[in-house]
């Protein structure tokens, strides 16, 4: 079943998440994933969104997501992404089909 991650960014380091943002895609796509959509100026309809960007992705399962956000490559570029920003990462299950 289709999963999405979906990143809430807040920037406290440009430099370095620059440079996370750089490595990124050459990881990403060994690793059967789709970005859906970065923005760093999301319109808020509702409420308040103290954060800098949004990313959302999908994969094809769980167990590729976590292929992913578990292989060594991520693990490596994402200590810039960590000192880079703030972060809140949610994992949503898609529907079923026909559900």
């Amino acid at each position: 079943m289709t999963v999405y991650a979906i990143a809430q960014l807040k920037m406290t380091d440009r430099a370095a998440y620059d440079r996370y943002q750089a490595r990124f895609f050459d990881v990403f796509k060994k690793h059967n994933g789709r970005l859906l959509a970065a923005d760093e100026h999301p319109r808020v309809l509702e409420g308040a969104w103290p954060h800098d960007k949004l990313v959302m992705m999908s994969f094809p399962d769980e167990a590729s997501f976590l292929a992913f956000s578990n292989s060594p490559e991520y693990e490596d570029i994402s200590r810039d992404r960590k000192a880079g920003a703030q972060a809140t990462v949610l994992l949503v299950k898609g529907f079923a089909p026909g559900g």
